[in-house]
């Protein structure tokens, strides 16, 4: 493994799984004698988390839609 000029690893797969870390995950790392620890940081929000918040700031259906008008807005339809 080689660390790029801007100073990025890729984690490998397995150990992302492993890990349950997905993109925008946020990580710590501990240094322990020569060696870096990586670790999923600990109170973070969970993807699912974070997908309900962002749903929760969108548009709000208003009672007696259509189920077209349902799907225009979940689309950002105009």
């Amino acid at each position: 493994m080689r660390i790029t000029t801007k100073g990025q690893v890729t984690i490998p797969l397995d150990i992302r799984h492993q890990l349950g870390l997905l993109p925008h995950s946020e990580v710590e790392f501990d240094v322990v004698g020569d060696s870096v620890r990586i670790r999923k940081k600990k109170g973070t929000k969970s993807r699912g988390e974070r997908l309900l918040e962002i749903m929760r700031r969108g548009p709000k259906p208003k009672p007696g839609m259509t189920t077209d008008q349902l799907m225009a807005l979940t689309r950002g339809d105009d």
